[in-house]
C-alpha cells in the first residue's frame, strides 16, 4: 500500500469511547499494509500508562491494553509527548514497552510526511 498514517489521540481514560477509537483506527489502517504512528498527547499518554491502560474499556470494545499490544505486536509504533508525560508524573518504566518518548518535532516531521492524519 506504501501509506503512511498518523493518528493523533489526546484521549485517555476521562473518554475511554474516543481513546479506544483511535487504535481501532490504528490497527485497521495497519492491516492494510500502511505505515501507522499513533502520537499521544495530553491524557492520550495514559493509554499506555502501566497500571492506567489496563482498566481503560470503552463498551462494545476490547479492553485499551489489547488493542495496544495488537498495534505494537504488528508492527505500529506509539509515539508519546515529553512534556504531557513530566507533567502527569508518568516516567519512561511506566509507559508499556515499544513506545517512545517524543517532543513535537518528531511528530511534526511524521505528520508533513504521512498522506493522512487522524485526530481524536
Amino acid at each position: 500500500m506504501n501509506e503512511k498514517v498518523v493518528v493523533m489521540s489526546t484521549s485517555g481514560p476521562e473518554d475511554p469511547e474516543k481513546a479506544t477509537l483511535a487504535y481501532v483506527m490504528a490497527n485497521a489502517a495497519l492491516a492494510m499494509d500502511a505505515e501507522v504512528i499513533v502520537c499521544l498527547q495530553a491524557s492520550g499518554v495514559y493509554t499506555v500508562t502501566k497500571g492506567v491502560y489496563e482498566h481503560i474499556k470503552a463498551p462494545g470494545h476490547d479492553p485499551i491494553k489489547k488493542h495496544v499490544e495488537n498495534f505494537l505486536s504488528n508492527g505500529g509504533k506509539i509515539f508519546l509527548c515529553i512534556p504531557c508525560c513530566e507533567e502527569r508524573g508518568i516516567t519512561k518504566e511506566m509507559i508499556v514497552d515499544g513506545c517512545e518518548l517524543t517532543k513535537a518535532g518528531k511528530a511534526i516531521k511524521e505528520i508533513l510526511e504521512a498522506n493522512s492524519v487522524l485526530n481524536y
